[in-house]
């Protein structure tokens, strides 16, 4: 994103646009687990894989640094779990070691991206006195 691009919502950012990505792929990814696992991996893993954007974007229309930093916070703890589902899927045999590789490498760069978003927005702080006539 070029620096004259202005960020007016949270698809805008490149925190959901990456994380967009990884939804995309678990939800491909987790077609292919077995019908038994409906309710249990695939249902873990589609719920996390949705948290993490779903707290971006929640957290994009927060007005305080505080309220900002929590709900990315709480997107990163979603990376966490999802790493942690996707090493589980791998070692049960329902993801090649290849597509492991993949999402490991895009929820690390994700967890990067997260992290330096909440180090961003703590320069764009905008506390509620500010906002008062």
């Amino acid at each position: 994103m070029n620096k004259d691009h202005k960020i007016v919502k949270f698809t805008d950012l490149n925190a959901w646009k990456e994380g967009h990505r990884v939804v995309l792929q678990i939800y491909s990814l987790t077609r292919h687990f077995p019908k038994e696992e409906m309710f249990g991996l695939t249902n873990q893993m589609r719920r996390c894989v949705v948290s993490i954007t779903s707290n971006i974007a929640e957290g994009f229309s927060r007005q305080t640094y505080k309220e900002k930093a929590q709900f990315y916070s709480i997107s990163l703890g979603s990376v966490t779990e999802l790493q942690n589902q996707s090493i589980i899927s791998r070692d049960v045999g329902y993801i090649s070691n290849e597509d492991f590789s993949q999402v490991e490498f895009r929820l690390t760069t994700l967890h990067k991206i997260i992290n330096g978003l909440i180090k961003k927005s703590k320069s764009f702080n905008i506390s509620p006195e500010s906002l008062l006539p």
